[in-house]
């Protein structure tokens, strides 16, 4: 995983490439081909955790909709692309895929209902009805969720279908991005912000864009490496003295910890590194500061920061992809806090959004030693 990318800038690689395998387009299948969990738990699991994923899980399966849905159960609206993309994500991080494993059903479900929602929108966006006013969120995960499917036992008429929707769904994030300027930087801004052609920036968005766009590339979808280039940019113009990333590049602000360890997730899944990790050079030291900022201002001890489960949804895709002692470390601790926040019912509920948006985060976070994820993959 950590080679040198000789046909990208070292900026450009981010989202874009995850091996060198991957510049061809293949990917490895072994991970998310593999049969569900035994009893053995892998490291830094046991079989207490085991107990609470498969209560969790059975929450969203006795939860999903007739049409393949889940719906947000919050204040701020229904969502139900997002909602359905994060819980077929937390089946997939448990070893089912749409034909093998304890509920691929569910999954078989969840994504003919994204693949439904597609039809609605002909210029290629993904996004359910129902107050999904914030349409880009749904849009991102929905592409990450459909590029897991996507070459994983799937009969070749349906993954054909899968890459058509993703190729256009791909262009719609190309032509959405800003050109916004921010500050001191006089060239577009390359971020993405809550809905389609909009020409502004927010880093919540712009993490879900960059972490779809590797997931297509790396089932082989065709993305625009100037798109890669000016968003990676964009995490460079929001970086702030302090190591953070900021909210947005045009507004500025003060670092954002939940967004600065996406930013993170988003690096280490392409195989950019600080040193410690074995990076080198100017880009080395800008993902050092920030893996130092994060480590001292993302704690699983403490909910004060806000977004407390989207955060670490991405802490633990950072701190998994860095692994070592920081991983051997990090796991028990937000393994240990999630066990005693599952309700009796088998839920979570999540930052106040809704039990579906908690529960699926909340499983995929517990199932990642497993290793099942591409998106994962290190």
């Amino acid at each position: 995983m950590r080679q040198t990318r000789k046909a990208w800038s070292a900026w450009a690689v981010v989202l874009a490439v995850a091996t060198t395998s991957l510049l061809g387009g293949a990917w490895s299948r072994s991970a998310a081909a593999a049969p569900p969990p035994g009893p053995v738990p892998p490291d830094l699991m046991d079989r207490r955790t085991m107990a609470a994923i498969e209560r969790g899980l059975n929450r969203l399966k006795h939860t999903q909709r007739p049409d393949g849905s889940w719906m947000h159960d919050g204040s701020y609206g229904s969502y139900p692309s997002v909602m359905t993309a994060l819980s077929g994500l937390a089946f997939m991080a448990g070893g089912s895929t749409p034909e093998t494993g304890p509920y691929c059903s569910n999954v078989t479900k969840a994504l003919n209902y994204i693949l439904r929602i597609t039809e609605m929108n002909k210029d290629g966006l993904i996004a359910g009805p129902g107050a999904e006013h914030r349409s880009m969120y749904g849009h991102g995960f929905s592409m990450l969720f459909l590029a897991q499917c996507s070459g994983v036992e799937l009969h070749k008429d349906k993954d054909k279908q899968v890459r058509e929707v993703l190729a256009r769904a791909v262009k719609v994030t190309e032509r959405s991005q800003s050109t916004v300027g921010g500050g001191k930087w006089p060239k577009p801004c390359g971020g993405w912000y809550y809905t389609p052609e909009s020409n502004n920036d927010e880093g919540s968005v712009t993490v879900t864009q960059l972490q779809a766009l590797r997931a297509c590339r790396n089932v082989g979808v065709l993305v625009d490496k100037k798109v890669i280039d000016k968003a990676v940019e964009y995490l460079h113009m929001c970086q702030q003295p302090d190591g953070g990333i900021c909210y947005s590049a045009s507004s500025r602000g003060q670092s954002r910890p939940a967004i600065s360890a996406a930013a993170i997730a988003c690096f280490y899944a392409a195989g950019v590194y600080d040193r410690t990790t074995g990076g080198k050079g100017g880009e080395a030291e800008m993902v050092e500061k920030l893996v130092q900022y994060v480590q001292q201002n993302v704690r699983v001890d403490n909910q004060n920061y806000g977004h407390y489960f989207y955060t670490h949804f991405y802490m633990a895709q950072a701190m998994y992809q860095r692994g070592g002692k920081d991983w051997a470390q990090y796991y028990p601790q937000i393994r240990d806090r999630l066990l005693t926040m599952q309700a009796p019912d088998g839920s979570w509920n999540g930052d106040g959004v809704g039990t579906t948006y908690g529960t699926a985060i909340a499983t995929i976070i517990l199932q990642l030693p497993y290793g099942y994820l591409p998106i994962c993959q290190k």
